[in-house]
């Protein structure tokens, strides 16, 4: 019998009604099973963290999801932020923790949105907190009037850095991906490598050139992927890496 591949999901910590909730978008969930080929498993973000060893001792691999909340500015020596900007110090804790200890180990790693930002910020690099604001950049946010089907369809097209695994996986230079981000990069951290951009310049995804499986999107690819062949190659490439390094533990 195989054994299933475990794959860790921090989760935010959020209010429903008068009760505090760790949750994970099921849209996430569902692209782990269904286009990774493994089995996701929500981890709680309390305060202070809960040690990050013990659980990645059981994993195979990382997803760092999306959210509604940004990253704490003083994380990444950001100006101060501002009335309105929803953050989650519990989620910023837990997930970094988990990130330091997954790329000391050389986990996969795989950082949607928030994750990719989260994945810049560990590893040194910096935020814009409205990207909207900076001269130069165009507006990446949703319409929160719109439809989720309309937030979560077709943004903008994004540039595939030649030899790079996006493009590989596209088949194409370019392709074409939603937009539902209010940060995003600002200086890129070093030992992260370029793997798409937009057209106004934003970096759109990263890989880390020090790690087996290290790889950052600022778009949503768990988005109906099974309907995207793009979306479903990164997920599947991820399911791929994390077999690979169950292969290897096995061996060790």
């Amino acid at each position: 019998m195989v054994s299933p591949l475990w794959v860790g999901l921090p989760t935010d910590s959020t209010m429903l009604g008068h009760h505090r909730f760790a949750a994970a978008g099921e849209k996430y969930i569902r692209a782990l099973v269904e286009a990774a080929g493994v089995t996701p498993v929500l981890l709680p973000s309390l305060q202070p963290p809960l040690p990050a060893a013990p659980w990645l001792d059981r994993l195979q691999g990382l997803l760092l999801t999306g959210a509604v909340s940004n990253i704490e500015p003083h994380l990444y020596a950001g100006p101060p932020s501002w009335p309105g900007n929803r953050h989650d110090p519990a989620r910023d804790a837990n997930a970094l923790s988990l990130l330091y200890e997954a790329l000391a180990r050389d986990l996969p790693v795989l950082a949607i949105c928030r994750g990719f930002q989260e994945l810049n910020v560990a590893l040194g690099g910096s935020l814009h907190p409205r990207v909207h604001e900076v001269p130069g950049l165009g507006d990446h946010r949703e319409d929160p009037q719109a439809a989720v089907q309309v937030q979560y369809g077709p943004a903008h097209a994004v540039q595939l850095s030649e030899g790079g695994w996006l493009a590989s996986w596209a088949g194409a230079p370019t392709a074409t991906v939603n937009s539902v981000h209010g940060q995003g990069i600002d200086r890129l951290a070093d030992g992260l490598r370029v793997e798409a951009i937009a057209a106004d310049g934003l970096i759109e995804a990263a890989r880390s050139t020090a790690h087996r499986f290290v790889l950052g999107v600022q778009w949503h690819p768990e988005w109906r992927v099974a309907d995207n062949r793009f979306y479903h190659s990164i997920f599947h490439a991820f399911g791929d890496a994390c077999r690979r390094n169950s292969l290897t533990a096995d061996r060790s």
